[in-house]
């Protein structure tokens, strides 16, 4: 466990918000036979869960298995169809997100909602804004704004828009939002998926100090080595059901993965059998205008997995992002099928059989109001086969896309439903749908697992396989170590803005890894960057 940071002098409002909870008897949140019922899916099952004061308690399950409901429950979001909500010894009845912020509920949901036009202040304070004399008392919100962001230890700049900042920064200024005021049950959604190795020491801190102040924190996570590392209890839910709850020390990883499934999990990653053929994409010295790229060479075979590794900001991203044509080109060579393309756009990319899936579903994969078979179709509604002249043909339409869903195994399988409804696994799959849509021969992932659980990491994999032996290039931008290390075939990493090394067969490996990632021109001392032993601790 990491070392909580010392508290601020005369105790801070985190010691306020609590110096009468630990007198509390009983737990400080109780819930018993909680069902709620959408249309054509039961998402809790008479579902029993309890929170203790001080206690980190862990939801655990596959997509689709409930957990997001769950915490929506308890936040006040929507309320139970049936069941008992006891909240410090009180029941609570039709509680609304106002009533749960007033109470000392603050949730942190996996799917951001913040203003991108609005400040970072402006954000925090959004709906509980400070007055003064009837005008909004704009100094007062920033100084408390900073004070917030210094306690936590994130490099914020409060006078920032929110739609400058990187996914990361922004997953810092929704925990800021939560802690703004007092709270006394903290919920935490897949909070570390966009966070650096430094950053996520920063939460464990704190998490560790709330805990200490007798906070309760229902935590959120598919990833196993945080999962055990903070988990006092840990709830296991199973298609609306919970499973079973136990003490975190006393299960395995093993056991935790076959409660979470109900089967056992014997390989995650899938032998594919390397049979790599001809150059279908080539990047020659490729330079961005941002700077975030620099003058980087790289190619992809068919039959093969490429994959590019990289701490957060070294620049893995936004080179396939430029690939596709979403970032600004200044200067270099693009070759599809060994012919230079002249066109960055992607319009003619994905006509000339390049796919990209952004790591943002939400914000840059999904229009979530509208049905799974518009999402899916959106990207080939210029064919034939969708369309004639102006007009969609809907039943060749809804039956390919159908069989995609089928084929993804999608939760319901069904593709009328709005996209929103769906767990981040299964808003995955439909952003991957789009690739079997229409002809793709060159397939560029960018973090295609993140927020996602281990069954539906197997399947994304799978499907990685399944396009390999078809005949496809996989480009995989990964941030998780061991799904590089065990899925590419050929592996590049980046550092600063660059291409450092090219390793294939036995090179690929995770000393070889690290030591590009930690070169000596590495960063200052003001960088996110971490020592090279914390990176191999969290890799393993």
């Amino acid at each position: 466990m990491f070392p909580a940071p010392a508290p601020s002098r005369g105790g801070g409002r985190f010691t306020e918000a609590v110096n009468s909870m630990n007198e509390h008897d009983g737990n400080l949140l109780e819930l018993t036979g909680i069902s709620k019922r959408f249309p054509g899916v039961l998402a809790l099952d008479n579902v029993d869960f309890d929170l203790r004061h001080g206690e980190v308690h862990v939801l655990f399950g596959e997509n689709g298995a409930g957990k997001s409901t769950l915490i929506n429950v308890i936040a006040g979001t929507f309320g139970p169809d049936s069941g008992r909500f006891l909240y410090q010894g009180r029941e609570i009845r039709k509680l609304t997100p106002h009533q749960a912020r007033v109470m000392g509920i603050s949730p942190v949901f996996q799917e951001f909602s913040l203003v991108p036009e609005m400040t970072v202040d402006e954000n925090l304070f959004l709906g509980r804004e400070r007055s003064r004399f009837t005008f909004l008392n704009k100094r007062a919100m920033r100084a408390k704004a900073r004070e917030v962001i210094a306690e936590l230890g994130f490099n914020l700049d409060p006078t920032r828009k929110v739609g400058s900042l990187s996914r990361a920064h922004q997953q810092m200024v929704e925990i800021a939002k939560a802690l703004l005021t007092d709270v006394r049950l903290l919920i935490l959604d897949e909070p570390t998926a966009s966070l650096t190795e430094a950053e996520t020491i920063k939460l464990f801190a704190l998490i560790d100090r709330l805990r200490a102040q007798g906070v309760g924190i229902i935590y959120v996570s598919h990833r196993m080595g945080e999962i055990k590392q903070i988990a006092d209890r840990i709830s296991v839910l199973r298609d609306g059901r919970k499973i079973a709850t136990v003490r975190s020390d006393e299960i395995s990883e093993t056991e935790l993965v076959e409660l979470m499934a109900g089967r056992k999990i014997e390989v995650l990653f899938p032998h594919v059998d390397h049979r790599p053929a001809e150059d279908l994409l080539e990047v020659r010295n490729l330079t961005l205008a941002s700077g975030s790229v620099k003058d980087v060479t790289f190619h992809a075979r068919a039959g093969e997995i490429t994959g590019i590794a990289g701490l957060v900001g070294c620049g893995k991203s936004e080179l396939i992002r430029a690939v596709f044509g979403l970032d600004p080109v200044e200067s270099g060579t693009v070759l599809l099928y060994g012919k230079e393309t002249s066109s960055f756009k992607p319009t003619a990319m994905l006509r000339a059989g390049v796919c990209y899936f952004p790591s943002d579903r939400v914000a840059e994969g999904l229009a979530l109001a509208r049905p799974v078979r518009e999402n899916v179709s959106m990207a080939a509604l210029d064919l034939p086969e969708f369309a004639k002249g102006q007009v969609i043909r809907r039943k060749e339409e809804k039956k390919t896309i159908q069989d995609i869903v089928d084929r993804l195994k999608l939760r319901p399988p069904q593709i009328e439903p709005a996209v929103g409804r769906l767990s981040g696994g299964n808003r995955q799959k439909v952003v991957l749908g789009r690739g079997l849509a229409r002809e793709i021969r060159v397939f560029l992932f960018d973090e295609p697992t993140v927020g996602i659980d281990v069954g539906a990491k197997l399947e994304v994999y799978e499907l990685m396989k399944l396009l390999l032996e078809m005949g496809a290039a996989i480009v995989l931008v990964s941030s998780e170590l061991p799904e590089v290390l065990h899925l590419s075939n050929r592996l590049y990493v980046m550092h600063h803005a660059r291409m450092v090394a090219e390793l294939t067969g036995q090179d690929i490996n995770e000393q070889a890894v690290l030591a590009c990632f930690f070169r000596e021109d590495a960063p200052n001392a003001g960088s996110d960057e971490v020592p090279a032993e914390r990176a191999v601790a969290s890799a393993a």
